[in-house]
C-alpha cells in the first residue's frame, strides 16, 4: 500500500467513524503505527478526519431540527428533551467526551441543535479526539 493510500484511507475511516455510521477508526490507526508509519502523521491525519466528521453532525444537528415534527424524524421529543437536559446540566464541556463510543457521535449532533458556536465546538472536540488518538498512539508505538 502506499503512504497516500494508508493516508486516505486512515482519513476516510476516521471522518466515517465520526458520523452518525457505526464505524471504529482505531484499528487502522493502530495497524498503520505496526506497520511502521510515523505516529505523528497518523494522529495528525485521524484527528482531521475525525474532527471534521464530527463537525459534518454539528451541521447536520443545526439543520435537522427543523424536520422533528416529521413522523420519520429519528428521535422522540422525549428524547430531545432529555438530551438538551442534560446538555443544559453540562454545557459545552460535555463535548470533550465526543471521542467516547456510544455517546459521542449524539453528542456532536445535539450541539448543533442547541447551537454551540462553531469554534468552540471544534476546539472542544479538537481537544478530544486528538487527546484520544494520542494516548492510542503512545500506548501502541511508545517510540514515537
Amino acid at each position: 500500500m502506499t503512504d497516500l493510500a494508508a493516508y486516505a484511507g486512515l482519513f476516510l475511516a476516521a471522518f466515517a467513524a465520526a458520523t452518525i455510521l457505526p464505524l471504529q477508526s482505531e484499528a487502522a490507526l493502530v495497524a498503520l503505527l505496526l506497520a511502521g508509519h510515523p505516529a505523528w502523521l497518523l494522529v495528525t491525519v485521524a484527528s482531521i478526519g475525525n474532527v471534521l466528521g464530527s463537525a459534518v453532525n454539528w451541521a447536520i444537528g443545526r439543520g435537522i431540527e427543523h424536520f422533528r415534527d416529521r413522523p420519520w424524524f429519528p428521535a422522540s421529543p422525549a428524547a430531545l428533551a432529555r438530551a438538551r437536559r442534560w446538555y443544559d446540566r453540562y454545557g459545552k464541556w460535555s463535548l470533550l467526551l465526543s471521542w467516547a463510543p456510544l455517546v459521542g457521535d449524539p453528542l456532536t449532533l445535539v450541539a448543533g441543535m442547541l447551537r454551540v458556536p462553531l469554534l468552540t465546538f471544534l476546539i472542544l472536540v479538537a481537544v478530544a479526539k486528538t487527546g484520544r488518538y494520542i494516548i492510542l498512539a503512545a500506548a501502541t508505538a511508545p517510540w514515537w
